[in-house]
């Protein structure tokens, strides 16, 4: 489970955290759109982010026309975009993560779920 404060005596077990899409990696004039940065839902800082590299991400969202499912064989408008959270990006607690295809631009402000495999321990 993620890391929790000294203070929170709550047990959590979810399987997977929340993140946005906050844009891609640029600078003041060029940017990358192979590098997502993502904000991690209670990551406030470099030091919390240690527990999530290697973490998966998953972008689901809603195609115009439905497509048969691989695994449970059914049709569904549900489409995932898979990713991985690669380091780090600044202080304040926001990671760089590589998907398997780039995010389109619509998913700028949109919710990732952080699934919490694999572990690293």
């Amino acid at each position: 489970s993620p890391p929790v404060s000294s203070d929170e005596a709550v047990v959590s077990t979810q399987s997977t955290g929340k993140g946005v899409v906050t844009g891609y990696r640029r600078g003041l004039r060029n940017q990358d759109s192979s590098i997502s940065l993502v904000k991690i839902e209670g990551v406030t800082s470099k030091a919390d982010t240690d527990f999530y590299l290697g973490k998966r991400i998953a972008y689901v969202y809603r195609g115009l026309k439905s497509r048969k499912n691989k695994i449970t064989k059914r049709d569904t408008k549900l489409r995932v975009i898979w990713g991985k959270v690669r380091r780090a990006h600044g202080s304040s607690g926001v990671v760089r993560a590589s998907f398997r295809t780039n995010l389109p631009p619509k998913a700028i402000g949109a919710t990732v779920r952080v699934m919490l495999y694999p572990s690293r321990v």
